[in-house]
């Protein structure tokens, strides 16, 4: 039976973890005042633990734990309450998503045809 305690309890706290990737969820926690609660405070700091490779190799979504280190700053839990500053948080993080985490590779080729003088080596950490 503690088998099955200790499983769910792990099943539910990844669910939350995974949850905090979402700037719009932090502002619904802000919004339903859940921030300024010093016991929800504390269980976002119990949950840091996630952060060890044998469980974060279980997140699927590494901006939940670094959403979760942010969540420990009163002023990072201020300012994910305005709908403005969410809205620019999700932008970032979709901007990351789609051009930081994967660049388009035919595009940097491309450009650095454009711009290395003919001759010119391809590869510019040879150089350095």
């Amino acid at each position: 039976m503690l088998a099955d305690q200790e499983k769910n309890r792990f099943q539910i706290e990844l669910e939350f973890i995974q949850c905090l990737s979402n700037p719009w969820y932090l502002n619904n926690l802000a919004q339903q005042q859940y921030f300024k609660d010093p016991e929800f405070i504390n269980y976002l700091e119990y949950l840091l633990y996630w952060k060890k490779p044998e469980y974060a190799r279980f997140v699927m979504y590494p901006h939940a734990l670094h959403f979760l280190d942010l969540l420990q700053s009163p002023q990072f839990r201020e300012f994910i309450s305005t709908s403005e500053n969410t809205q620019e948080l999700h932008r970032l993080q979709f901007y990351h998503w789609k051009f930081l985490r994967n660049p388009p590779e035919e595009s940097a080729a491309a450009a650095n045809a454009q711009t290395a003088p003919a001759g010119a080596s391809m590869d510019m950490d040879q150089s350095l």
